[in-house]
């Protein structure tokens, strides 16, 4: 019995702790969040700037809750000079791009 309860032990607490951690942001091509320390608010425009560069979007701080365990939100939004026009071909939208 004693080494069922240790073996279960032995794999429970990796699993555990792995689960845990949430890093410091999680996005994707429409926005994200940032997990908030004093450091993150002052490098948020920063850190939400790099990662909608990603997606060829730009980056706009949209809440910020400044306490531990809470996050600052960010928006990843297309530039001004593009436009999505109901031009149609063959089915499926076009894009394009104001020079």
């Amino acid at each position: 019995m004693r080494r069922m309860l240790l073996a279960l032990m032995l794999f429970a607490i990796p699993a555990a702790g792995a689960s845990a951690w949430v890093g410091p942001y999680r996005g994707n091509d429409t926005g994200g969040i940032i997990a908030w320390s004093p450091a993150a608010q002052h490098d948020a425009r920063m850190i939400a700037a790099a990662h909608c560069a990603r997606y060829g979007k730009l980056a706009r701080i949209t809440s910020v809750w400044p306490r531990y365990g809470q996050y600052i939100g960010f928006s990843c939004r297309l530039p001004h000079s593009y436009y999505v026009g109901r031009h149609y071909r063959r089915g499926h939208a076009v894009l394009r791009v104001r020079d």
